[in-house]
């Protein structure tokens, strides 16, 4: 299978998905980039794993896009370059911004005290295993 092949397979599946979800194309741009930042940010919690989802959302949206380009026929062309650009916008967008706040969704590491502030001892901490003897 040519790349040629491959794109228009995958024009069929984003006619399936607009199809299927009953949504707008800008609509679904944002939807799939949001899904792929999210998912690669689940699946990579180590250090680095805010700018690897983003860089994995930057990487599809541009390979689709430019699969997409390669549909085009440069005589007749359904889909000029700044609509190009505004679905790199429209997938980007969240991608983005969560990049800029997630240190701030993350939470902090736990120091040795604020652990020992947290069992110190009140009945919501401790085990139920044993009742407390009156």
């Amino acid at each position: 299978m040519n790349i040629v092949d491959f794109s228009f397979l995958f024009q069929d599946f984003k006619l399936y998905l607009v199809e299927g979800a009953d949504l707008a194309r800008d609509a679904l741009h944002i939807h799939i980039g949001l899904a792929i930042f999210v998912l690669a940010r689940l699946l990579w919690r180590w250090r680095g794993g805010w700018f690897f989802a983003w860089t994995l959302a930057l990487a599809v949206t541009l390979g689709g896009e430019w699969l997409d380009s390669l549909n085009e026929d440069p005589a007749n062309a359904a889909i000029t370059e700044p609509e190009h650009w505004r679905d790199i916008w429209n997938t980007m967008l969240w991608p983005t911004i969560l990049l800029f706040i997630g240190r701030w969704l993350q939470p902090k590491a736990k120091t040795p005290e604020a652990a020992a502030d947290e069992n110190s001892g009140d009945l919501s901490d401790e085990s139920l295993e044993h009742p407390p003897t009156i």
